[in-house]
């Protein structure tokens, strides 16, 4: 069922590349330059028309904002409504221990130097619907947001087929404490946001994941507004060894490829482990809903096999996976030696779906081997870091002169001006 590729391999590094590639690339942008150009210049009533569109449902601009008390009233049965209150507990007692403190320091010179971490003034959450309500994403996106101290966050998400908001993210945003929220979805409600309506007022970052549509008007937006990254499909990586049980394998490959366009690998020591997972998935696969999806998935996985365990670890670094899971003997000495992944996850217990459903750390995760360079969603995304300088004249003599010398290198001597007019006066 994946395809299996050697390093030693003179096409695997090439073929691998050629997987992951693909899986970045997309037409999506055609149109979507279109439709954010069209909202930005139109406003609610292209908006509107979007939303009639994509949507296939009439709405009017006063029906664009949800109403603050259909938030405030919103229910859910009581399991899942209890069950959503401890996650959000989770993620926000993780994310306190990323919270930021203002520093200052006297330089050797003199100087008086220092940091003030400020909250953005607004954001906007885009929370995906369509095949099923995104309410983990939500609590994920807006808990970093309020510890930061983000005074205006909104959410945008796509109206149902009867203009209402799945129950279940109006409950989500009440227990994170929004009550700003949008009917709108797809590149037209990231317009919205980036640009403003008569309705929906700008936001300074939009953050949250969508379709290849909605990444797409991300990337559009983008220096206009802040945005959290361009998202890909969500991928898992799974790291084995012989220690490892292929019923428990088999079982999160089929839960990441559960999701649409998912991909999966896994890079392991134990060629013979592969089959033991094959007949695992093909095992467990009767009882499941989305199985087309997940066969599909798994079509165009991979499993690359490898000489040891250094090895592996070296492939799985080359890669930066958006999910890595440890089924390996020692999975703590091995986190040591991981260098790119989204989220490092240890030992048969620490399955995806237990990151995705809020232990604490956040699902908003670097994709399509981003991990190599991009971080998990988190409170530092909604700071902005504002760097404060006080230079007494004692100190402002020395620091003047190094300013001088290599202003005069660079050719810039105005700037060496400004400096030296200060140390005539200090004469």
């Amino acid at each position: 069922m994946l395809e299996i590729l050697r390093p030693r391999d003179p096409d695997a590094a090439k073929r691998l590349n050629t997987l992951l590639s693909q899986r970045q690339d997309s037409n999506a942008t055609i149109g979507v330059q279109d439709i954010v150009e069209a909202v930005r210049i139109g406003g609610d009533a292209t908006l509107l028309d979007f939303t009639a569109q994509f949507d296939h449902i009439a709405l009017k601009a006063s029906d664009l904002r949800v109403a603050p008390e259909d938030i405030a009233s919103a229910t859910i049965d009581p399991l899942p409504t209890a069950a959503m209150q401890r996650v959000a507990e989770r993620i926000e007692a993780f994310h306190r221990h990323e919270q930021r403190n203002d520093w200052w320091t006297v330089s050797a010179d003199g100087a008086l130097l220092g940091q003030r971490f400020l909250p953005m003034n607004s954001v906007g959450v885009y929370v995906p619907g369509g095949a099923a309500p995104y309410a983990s994403s939500l609590l994920m996106n807006v808990i970093p947001a309020r510890i930061a101290g983000v005074p205006r966050i909104v959410a945008a998400t796509p109206p149902g087929p009867d203009g209402a908001i799945d129950p279940s993210i109006l409950v989500a945003a009440r227990l994170c404490g929004i009550d700003e929220m949008y009917r709108v979805g797809g590149a037209q409600a990231i317009a919205a946001l980036a640009y403003g309506t008569p309705s929906i007022p700008r936001v300074a970052k939009i953050v949250g994941p969508g379709n290849a549509y909605v990444a797409a008007a991300k990337r559009l937006v983008y220096g206009d507004v802040g945005i959290d990254t361009i998202a890909g499909p969500s991928e898992v990586a799974i790291l084995a060894d012989a220690s490892a049980d292929p019923r428990l394998i088999a079982a999160d490959l089929i839960a990441q490829a559960e999701h649409d366009d998912a991909f999966v690998l896994i890079v392991t020591t134990e060629p013979k482990l592969l089959s033991m997972i094959s007949a695992e998935i093909e095992a467990q696969m009767p009882s499941l809903d989305r199985a087309a999806t997940i066969r599909a998935a798994l079509a165009d996985s991979i499993a690359i096999v490898t000489e040891d365990l250094a090895e592996a670890i070296d492939w799985i670094n080359r890669i930066g996976p958006e999910h890595l899971e440890l089924f390996v003997a020692d999975p703590l000495a091995v986190v040591l030696r991981i260098q790119s992944a989204g989220v490092i996850l240890c030992g048969p217990y620490a399955p995806a779906a237990v990151c995705d459903y809020g232990i604490g750390p956040n699902h908003v995760l670097p994709t399509g081997g981003t991990g190599r360079f991009a971080s998990a969603l988190g409170v530092d995304d909604f700071l902005r870091r504002v760097s404060v300088v006080s230079v007494t004249r004692d100190a402002f003599s020395a620091i003047a002169r190094d300013g001088i010398a290599l202003a005069e290198v660079e050719g810039l001597t105005a700037h060496a001006a400004a400096l030296r007019i200060r140390l005539e006066d200090l004469r």
